[in-house]
């Protein structure tokens, strides 16, 4: 899963105004990614390119502990939400904030073949949505929209800027599944995704400096608040 993990990033941001801006959910929703690919940078975790390995997707996560495990996404979870709280003071946000990270693992369960962990080693689990191309596909896009339109619904502001972030999640995932798979794992693969991860970071900065919630009043009208 792609673009799906933003979705509770959009919901949790739709449903409370306490949540932090959406470009520090949208961190939340990806940190344990971001975090993957700077250790395969390093040598510190690996994957590889095994083709045919699912359906829709030829890599390999086959050694990715600290990162996601269940016991690493919790711990990557319950530091962004320490940090979180540090810069904000807001409890109700910080918690927020740590269950968008934890809903990485989730997802990932639901899509990755079984490689996924509890506790780094033993059993892995995973139920290989991956491997039912039109399931994966539509499941993904109507998560993904269906916050997108809880989001717009409970929140107020310019249209353009939250609509040219999905213009840009959808054309990002499209050439996630459609692009010739990639030969190897290399320097310029890692880059090319956290460029990626950047890129709609930073557009989901913008859209949350520009909309706040409906029921904000008075001078939140004329700018947003925080």
């Amino acid at each position: 899963m792609f673009i799906g993990h933003f979705a509770p990033a959009f919901a949790v941001r739709a449903i409370s105004d306490d949540a932090p801006k959406l470009g520090v959910l949208f961190v939340a929703a990806q940190l344990v990614d971001w975090a993957f690919f700077l250790f395969v940078l390093l040598g510190v975790e690996q994957m590889r390119i095994v083709p045919g390995i699912t359906a829709m997707n030829p890599l390999d996560f086959f050694d990715y502990p600290i990162t996601h495990s269940l016991l690493g996404t919790a711990a990557w979870a319950a530091g962004f939400a320490i940090l979180v709280f540090a810069l904000s003071r807001n409890a109700i946000g910080a918690v927020l904030a740590g269950g968008v990270v934890m809903s990485h693992w989730l997802l990932d369960w639901i899509s990755h073949r079984p490689d996924l962990t509890l506790m780094g080693t033993g059993e892995h689990y995973g139920l290989g949505l991956w491997n039912h191309p039109a399931a994966a596909i539509l499941i993904e896009l109507a998560i993904t929209l269906g916050a997108f339109a809880l989001y717009l619904k409970r929140t107020k502001g310019p249209i353009v800027p939250a609509y040219l972030l999905m213009a840009v999640l959808l054309i990002a995932q499209g050439v996630n599944w459609f692009r010739p798979p990639p030969a190897t794992v290399d320097g310029e693969f890692i880059a090319t995704g956290l460029a990626a991860f950047a890129v709609i970071t930073l557009l989901a900065v913008w859209v949350g400096s520009s909309r706040w919630h409906k029921r904000e009043v008075g001078l939140a009208v004329a700018s947003p608040p925080r």
